[in-house]
């Protein structure tokens, strides 16, 4: 009999996503935009993101420039890049703003493999989670006698297949991010 495992999936499916969302915002020495995705612009009293109020390009390997739409909003843009936490200090020209990524230093690259490992094994312990809570309500149908022990037996090992392929797709993507961070 095999199961429906939809909600499993669906939740570790969701874990993966975060952690990707989560390491895309970890600078790794190049100018990359996904940095700015939690970065919001106060843009006529409604905060905004900033992908919304302009082109943000990437025209060195160091380097990010953001063109706001509406000129006016530039000292905004660059009271929340100051506010954010990318640690890097605007440059406002009046027509658009550099952002430029300086080289990061081996004691900075290994600060931030440790932070990506941690990510990493947070998002090991919540797929964890997710093949417990899922077992645990397979046990419970089977105290209920609503599945057999053999079913049980097969569902453990469906599930521990899920989480096995998850946990190893997270490996995968901390050792692409650690390869982009120790990349000089």
């Amino acid at each position: 009999m095999k199961n429906d495992y939809k909600e499993v999936e669906r939740k570790m499916k969701k874990t993966i996503s975060v952690l990707a969302e989560d390491l895309a915002g970890i600078r790794a020495g190049r100018a990359n935009p996904a940095i700015l995705e939690k970065v919001h612009v106060d843009y006529y009293g409604v905060s905004t993101p900033i992908n919304q109020i302009g082109n943000i390009s990437v025209p060195e390997a160091r380097m990010l420039v953001i063109q706001p739409w509406d000129a006016s909003i530039m000292k905004e843009v660059e009271k929340a890049l100051l506010k954010s936490d990318i640690g890097i200090t605007p440059n406002n020209d009046g027509k658009v703003i550099r952002l430029i990524f300086p080289p990061l230093t081996e004691e900075r690259r290994k600060e931030l493999v440790k932070s990506v490992h941690k990510k990493g094994e947070d998002a090991k312990v919540a797929i964890r989670g997710v093949r417990r809570d899922a077992l645990d309500h397979y046990k419970v149908q089977k105290k209920n006698s609503e599945i057999t022990e053999d079913d049980l037996k097969d569902i453990e090992k469906d599930i521990q297949e899920l989480t096995d392929n998850y946990i190893k797709e997270i490996d995968e993507l901390i050792t692409r991010k650690e390869k982009e961070i120790m990349e000089v």
